[in-house]
């Protein structure tokens, strides 16, 4: 299979030792168990920092990141190809309408150029949440008390709830620039905890 490891420069070292010995002998062993299973997988691994400069900080190890190097795909940020922003958003907005089951608005020019303008220092992942919150009816930059999230009165408590903070979380991380370290502070909740609802929201 494929694993997908998303910012892999924030990894603890001592996972980073757990890691390597996985892709150096191929094998893992389960939590309690002393039985070393045998795994075929492929590992992609992003990352937003510069990997030598980390590696010359001594924060990830230079044995890893020669496991990883096999193939780099450079990425340019969003405001180097801003002829890439307004396709992207209005295919995240027909991927949200779907998810949230609502109508997916229609861009007027103005908004158009309004999304070309902006920095987006969160890259895809902020013009993602910034295309959830307006299916969502969610105001840019903030959350306005109950007006945040019009929903049917007939919505379940639980789901508006569960809408609230999924539309606090986005908006977090874009604030962050996609760090969910830094997003877990503001916050207040564990890196782990966050990671589960990011996972779980599919931020």
């Amino acid at each position: 299979g494929t694993l997908f490891l998303d910012e892999i420069e924030s990894m603890p070292l001592a996972l980073q030792v757990k890691l390597l010995r996985v892709l150096q002998e191929g094998t893992l062993e389960r939590l309690g168990s002393n039985t070393s299973i045998p795994i075929d997988v492929r590992i992609i691994a992003a990352s937003k920092g510069d990997m030598e400069a980390l590696v010359a900080q001594g924060t990830f190890r230079q044995d890893l990141l020669y496991r990883l190097n096999v193939v780099t795909i450079p990425l340019p940020p969003l405001r180097e190809r801003r002829e890439d922003i307004v396709p992207l958003f209005e295919h995240f907005m027909l991927v949200a309408a779907v998810r949230y089951q609502r109508p997916a608005p229609i861009l007027s020019e103005m908004q158009r150029q309004q999304l070309m303008q902006r920095p987006w220092p969160g890259n895809v992942r902020e013009l993602r949440n910034a295309a959830d919150r307006l299916v969502l009816g969610v105001p840019e930059g903030g959350h306005a008390g109950g007006k945040a999230d019009p929903v049917d009165e007939s919505t379940p408590l639980r789901e508006r709830m569960e809408r609230y903070e999924r539309a606090v979380i986005a908006d977090t991380l874009a604030r962050t620039g996609g760090a969910v370290s830094q997003a877990a502070d503001l916050l207040q909740v564990g890196k782990a905890t966050l990671y589960d609802k990011i996972k779980r929201y599919g931020l």
